[in-house]
């Protein structure tokens, strides 16, 4: 359970606000190891297709709110067209892992496919970018809007700022042309 607004308790309950949270149901331990050996297999089934010479290792990696998470990570020789251009061929194959899982165990079941350690080294990089624009637009008094990123991206840089004390963050645009503004307070 993660609380997404916390509320405001008013005299009386006039103007009162209710908090928003957001709650998310436990896979048992058996259902995602199921899931992840299935995963595994199409995996390695989909590389072999296109191919492509490739390992495919389990592996737990830290997500940015802390929590451990059970991830494919796919090693070899010469892999960049796995990744594809700021991760979109990667994301686009977990996506595709995801579905046909989901749809094997008929229930959503969270995947995390990784290419060498890329998701580690954009985490880092994207963090390392946050809080170097953080401190020109503190220097500086301008407001920064970042390139285009998908949701995933624009969460890191989010929660790399969030408890800056002069610069917030705010995702402005839609769809793909969506971006990250970093302003003083």
């Amino acid at each position: 359970m993660v609380v997404v607004k916390k509320g405001k308790a008013r005299f009386l309950g006039l103007g009162s606000e209710e908090t928003t949270i957001r709650v998310t149901r436990r896979q048992s331990e058996a259902t995602v190891q199921e899931a992840v050996t299935l995963a595994k297999d199409v995996l390695e089934k989909l590389l072999s297709l296109m191919k492509v010479s490739a390992t495919v290792n389990e592996k737990e990696i830290s997500s940015p709110e802390g929590e451990t998470r059970i991830a494919l990570d796919i090693t070899g020789d010469d892999l960049g067209i796995l990744i594809g251009r700021r991760g979109q061929t990667l994301f686009s194959l977990q996506y595709l892992i995801y579905l046909i899982v989901s749809h094997q165990m008929q229930d959503r079941v969270p995947i995390i496919i990784d290419v060498e350690g890329y998701r580690e080294r954009r985490q880092e990089a994207l963090t390392r970018l946050a809080i170097g624009i953080a401190e020109s637009v503190a220097a500086s008094g301008q407001s920064v809007d970042l390139e285009p990123m998908p949701p995933n991206e624009r969460r890191i840089i989010h929660l790399a700022l969030q408890d800056h004390s002069v610069v917030t963050t705010e995702s402005v645009g839609e769809g793909e042309a969506r971006k990250v503004t970093i302003k003083k307070q």
